[in-house]
């Protein structure tokens, strides 16, 4: 289910669903939507999974090299 994936990434990654819907649907009602019942087309559904995952990756992404940064700045 859709809203039990988006609820969980709001939490991981400590996002407002206002800015989740603005970042991955262009609708800051998005999820609200979503818990009042909405059902999004499949289309749509899957765009949003791909944006979580793409956002995902790129945050892991930034949060290594934060560290390999901050591991270097020790080395020294």
């Amino acid at each position: 289910m859709l809203l039990r994936k988006v609820e969980q990434f709001l939490k991981a990654h400590e996002m407002p669903a206002t800015k989740f819907g603005r970042l991955a649907a262009g609708d800051p009602r998005f999820v609200l939507d979503l818990r009042m019942g909405r059902i999004p087309r499949p289309r749509t559904e899957a765009r949003t999974l791909n944006w979580m995952a793409e956002f995902a990756a790129a945050s892991a992404a930034s949060h290594t090299d934060t560290l390999e940064t901050k591991d270097l700045a020790h080395a020294v």
